[in-house]
């Protein structure tokens, strides 16, 4: 798992054609994706209805680094 800081404007590219984007800071973080149609986005808490956890947050929580 990447965990990288980014302030407002800033952005990351994944794969080439998803685009991540640091839109606002005031007291609650906001991205911006940009990813081709075919690639689903979904809010985690939505995602965990239908899904199991992934790995690599499950690690997180373990260390306490993420609330849940």
């Amino acid at each position: 798992m990447l965990s990288v800081g980014r302030n407002p404007g800033e952005y990351i590219v994944i794969g080439g054609n998803i685009i991540v984007e640091v839109v606002a800071i005031d007291g609650c973080l906001r991205l911006a994706i940009d990813a081709p149609k075919d690639i689903s986005i979904e809010r985690g808490e939505n995602y965990e209805k239908s899904h199991p956890v992934p790995e690599c947050i499950q690690r997180t929580r373990k260390l306490g680094k993420t609330k849940k």
